[in-house]
């Protein structure tokens, strides 16, 4: 009988968005946790390099297109490809690690440990999807928050004069998945004068090439709308900034999007805005991971109401 491999060195794939990212805590403590005195490393994209630095069960962080053409040399005994790619399997086969895992498309054929892929029908979430594929090699754990203290953030007292505040994402990398921006500005006005609460937009507006409130934001306030009580952080945070800064906030409204697992794993709640009709897209794998949540969810945006979300806004502050 063959003997089992020692393993002490894994790496974990992960190489796309911080959101996607986020949703492989439990799995990476999985990992952890069937193998404590393993020094486990992750591989990330460059942009998401400082966040990932900060989960808590997390050894060593690497970027990706640094590593990918010599992970020969750093001897791992087990890797997790967890968003498969053509790339990583001949890579991580090249390489001689022992034991790899992952999903058996993308010449998922180079794995020794494969599951069939059906993320795309939307069945369950996301996080369970993860850790399906470690349970191939028997990796589990009860714990499968992404919240309370999973980041190890350092202090940062900067964003301290948000306490309380109301944080709103307005972008999205899918247009599909997009709220009315006028409806976002509308929102934070409204939340503004009615709960007399701070607001403060952020997010990054890469993907969209210029920011869709045009110079700010704060165009055209109502009437008697205090100016200052609506922040624009656009555009001003790192990820590890924008965490501190979520968690100060008692509450993010936000579309599909990775602030959304930002904010469940710092421990603010979420009002998540879905379509219920693209399958493998809905909230049911992709929404907020954690208690305390609020998903509304319907065919298209256009029919969720500045109304809809502000109640649920005043029902989560006042509850």
């Amino acid at each position: 009988m063959a003997r089992k491999p020692e393993i002490r060195k894994i790496l974990a794939i992960r190489n796309d968005r911080f959101g996607e990212f986020l949703l492989n805590i439990p799995a990476m403590r999985a990992l952890k946790e069937l193998y404590p005195q393993a020094k486990l490393t992750l591989a990330v994209n460059s942009a998401v390099c400082e966040l990932a630095g900060a989960v808590e069960c997390v050894d060593a962080v690497v970027v990706w297109d640094e590593v990918k053409g010599n992970l020969r040399k750093h001897k791992f005994d087990l890797c997790v490809v967890l968003n498969p790619t053509k790339e990583a399997h001949i890579a991580c086969f090249f390489a001689g690690i022992p034991v790899r895992v992952g999903y058996n498309r993308k010449w998922g054929f180079l794995l020794t440990h494969k599951l069939k892929d059906t993320k795309s029908l939307g069945d369950r979430h996301e996080v369970d999807c993860n850790l399906e594929l470690v349970g191939l090699i028997g990796a589990r754990t009860r714990n499968k928050e992404i919240a309370s203290s999973c980041l190890r953030l350092p202090r940062n007292d900067k964003y301290d004069f948000l306490a309380g505040a109301v944080a709103i994402h307005p972008f999205t990398s899918d247009p599909v998945k997009q709220w009315p921006v006028e409806r976002f500005k509308e929102l934070a006005w409204r939340i503004a004068q009615e709960m007399k609460a701070k607001v403060v937009f952020v997010g990054k507006t890469e993907e969209w090439g210029q920011s869709p409130f045009g110079d700010s934001p704060h165009s055209q306030p109502p009437s008697g709308t205090d100016y200052s009580e609506v922040m624009d952080l656009i555009n001003k945070t790192s990820l590890v900034e924008l965490a501190a800064l979520l968690k100060r906030c008692s509450l993010l409204i936000s579309g599909d999007s990775g602030p959304v697992h930002l904010a469940a794993a710092v421990g603010t709640p979420v009002i998540a805005l879905f379509r219920n009709d693209l399958p493998g897209k809905t909230a049911k794998r992709w929404g907020p991971w954690g208690e305390g949540h609020i998903v509304i969810e319907k065919s298209s945006l256009e029919d969720i109401s500045v109304e809809e979300v502000l109640d649920k806004a005043k029902n989560i502050r006042y509850s």
